[in-house]
C-alpha cells in the first residue's frame, strides 16, 4: 500500500471478536468517528477478509474458538501480503504473561477489557499515523537507494569507458612501438637466413677444394668446432624466425583484443574473441609453485557472426577467464590440487572433456539457442562460490577477493555491458565445492541497430 492509497481512502478497520455484542459495539463506535468498519466473528474470517481488502488496523480479540488470536496474528505476520498491517489486541485477559504473548507474535498494541472508546480511537489513530510515518520512511529509502543504484551504475560506466579509452590508446601505441622493429626483423630474417646459408655453402666449398688446410685454418676451425657451427646457426635462425613470428601474434591478438579502431557496432566472430583474450591470459595458465598448469577446454559450437560492441565483449570474456583463474589459484573445495603435473603439456588446449581430478580446468562452451541468442559458458572447478555472496557478485563494488586484490568492478561492468549494451543475460551458477560457472546469453542481431 503506498502513501497515497493511506492518505485519501478512509480508514479501513477490522474487527475480530466472537461476541457479537462486542463487534456492535465497536464497530458503531468506529462507524461514528468516520472509519469503515468489517467485522469477523472467528480467526479463519478474519484472515479471509484480510485477503479480499487489506485492513488498516485489525482489532483482535484473543479468546476465540477453533483459532485464537495469537494463532491469527501468527499467520497474518507469516503472510507477507498482510505482515504490515497494525493489529491490535483486545482482550479481557490483563495478565502481564498474555500482553507478553501478544508482543510476541507480533501485535503493536494491547487494549483491556472493559475499554473506553476514546482510548480505542486515539490507539487506532496513533498506529494509522504510525504506518503513515513507516510509509514516508519507506517511500524516501526507496528513492535514495535507487539514487545510489544509479550513482554506482553512472560510476561503474564512466570507469568502463575510461578504461576502454585508455586500453585501446596504450594497446595502439605498444603495437605500434613494437611492430615497427618485429616487422624490420622478421622481413630480414628470411634474408639472413639465405645468406647464412650462402656462406656454409662456400665454407663446405673450401673445404672440398683444399682437402688440406693450412695449420692456422685447422686450429680456429677446432677452437670454434665449425661443424657445430655451422649445424647450430641454421638452428639459431629458424628459433629466431618462430619467437618474431610469435610476437607478431601477440601484437595481432592485442589489437583484436582492444580493437581500438572498431569501437561501434559489428559483426565479429566470437571466438576470435575468445582465443585473444586466451591469448592475452597465457601467461596466467602456466605451472605455478602453488598448481598445475590449468588447462583450458573449449567445446566451440557453429555460430554465424554475431552483431556487438566486439571491444567491450572481450573485456567481458577477460573479467570472467580471469575471475576463473583466481578461484584456481585458491584449490579445488577446501583442499589442494593433485600432484599429476607430469602429464600436462604446454599447448594451451586439450581436445578431450574427461580429464584427471583433481587438476585445475577452465571449460569454455559456445551454442546457438532457439530463441535466436548465443551462449556462452566459462566454467571452473575451482572452490565454488557461497550462496549468501551469489545474489551480490553484480553488484558495484563488491567483491570477493582479499583487500587489495579486487576492486568490485569487473562482474558489474560485465553486467552492464552483457545487459544494457547487448540486451542479454547473465547468470552464475555455483556451489560451494562444486566450481562456477558464468553463462553469457545475447541475442545475435541487436534490436534498434542497422544491418
Amino acid at each position: 500500500m503506498n502513501l497515497n492509497q493511506i492518505t485519501h481512502h478512509k480508514k479501513n478497520i477490522l474487527v475480530v471478536d466472537d461476541t457479537p455484542d462486542n463487534l456492535r459495539l465497536l464497530s458503531a463506535m468506529l462507524t461514528a468517528q468516520g472509519f469503515e468498519v468489517r467485522k469477523a466473528l472467528n480467526g479463519k474470517m478474519a484472515l479471509t477478509a484480510c485477503q479480499m481488502v487489506l485492513p488498516d488496523v485489525i482489532l483482535l480479540d484473543i479468546n476465540m474458538p477453533g483459532m485464537d488470536g495469537y494463532q491469527v496474528c501468527q499467520q497474518l505476520k507469516a503472510d507477507d501480503r498482510t505482515c504490515e498491517i497494525p493489529v491490535i489486541f483486545i482482550s479481557a485477559l490483563d495478565d502481564v504473561l498474555d500482553k507478553a504473548k501478544a508482543f510476541d507474535v507480533g501485535g503493536v498494541d494491547y487494549i483491556a477489557k472493559p475499554f473506553h472508546g476514546a482510548e480505542v480511537v486515539l490507539r487506532i489513530e496513533n498506529q494509522i499515523n504510525l504506518r503513515l510515518l513507516q510509509v514516508k520512511l519507506q517511500e524516501k529509502n526507496f528513492l535514495l537507494q535507487q539514487a545510489l543504484d544509479n550513482l554506482k551504475a553512472a560510476q561503474v560506466q564512466q570507469i568502463q569507458n575510461e578504461k576502454m579509452v585508455a586500453l585501446g590508446q596504450l594497446v595502439a601505441g605498444i603495437a605500434h612501438e613494437i611492430n615497427n622493429p618485429i616487422s624490420f626483423i622478421y622481413g630480414n630474417l628470411q634474408y639472413a637466413g639465405q645468406y647464412v646459408q650462402d656462406l656454409v655453402n662456400i665454407i663446405e666449398v673450401y673445404q672440398k677444394e683444399y682437402l688440406q688446410p693450412t695449420p692456422k685454418i685447422q686450429q680456429i676451425s677446432q677452437d670454434i668446432d665449425l661443424n657445430f657451427v655451422i649445424q647450430d646457426l641454421q638452428n639459431l635462425i629458424s628459433a629466431m624466425y618462430r619467437g618474431s613470428n610469435r610476437i607478431r601474434e601477440i601484437v595481432l591478438a592485442l589489437q583484436n583484443f582492444a580493437r581500438h579502431d572498431e569501437s561501434q557496432i559489428k559483426r565479429v566472430n566470437i571466438h576470435e574473441g575468445i582465443d585473444n583474450t586466451l591469448v592475452m591470459l597465457q601467461h596466467r595458465l602456466k605451472e605455478t609453485a602453488n598448481r598445475p598448469a590449468i588447462i583450458v577446454v573449449k567445446n566451440y559450437g557453429k555460430l554465424p557472426l554475431i552483431k556487438c560492441y566486439a571491444s567491450e565483449l572481450n573485456q567481458v570474456f577477460m573479467h570472467l577467464l580471469n575471475n576463473a583463474i583466481d578461484a584456481l589459484e585458491k584449490g579445488v573445495g577446501s583442499g589442494e590440487w593433485g600432484d599429476e603435473r607430469r602429464i600436462i603439456t604446454p599447448q594451451l588446449t586439450v581436445n578431450t572433456q574427461h580429464l584427471p581430478l583433481p587438476m585445475p580446468q577452465i571449460r569454455i562452451y559456445t551454442q546457438m539457442t532457439n530463441s535466436n541468442t548465443v551462449k556462452i559458458t566459462i566454467a571452473d572447478n575451482g572452490p565454488g562460490i557461497q550462496d549468501s555472496l551469489r545474489s551480490r557478485l553484480f553488484d558495484p563494488f563488491f567483491t570477493t577477493k582479499p583487500v587489495g586484490k579486487g576492486s568490485g568492478l569487473g562482474l558489474s561492468i560485465s553486467y552492464q555491458i552483457i545487459v544494457q549494451k547487448h540486451q542479454g543475460n547473465i547468470t552464475c551458477n555455483s556451489s560451494v565445492g562444486q566450481g562456477a560457472e558464468f553463462a553469457i546469453e545475447i541475442p545475435i542481431e541487436q534490436p534498434n541497430t542497422n544491418p
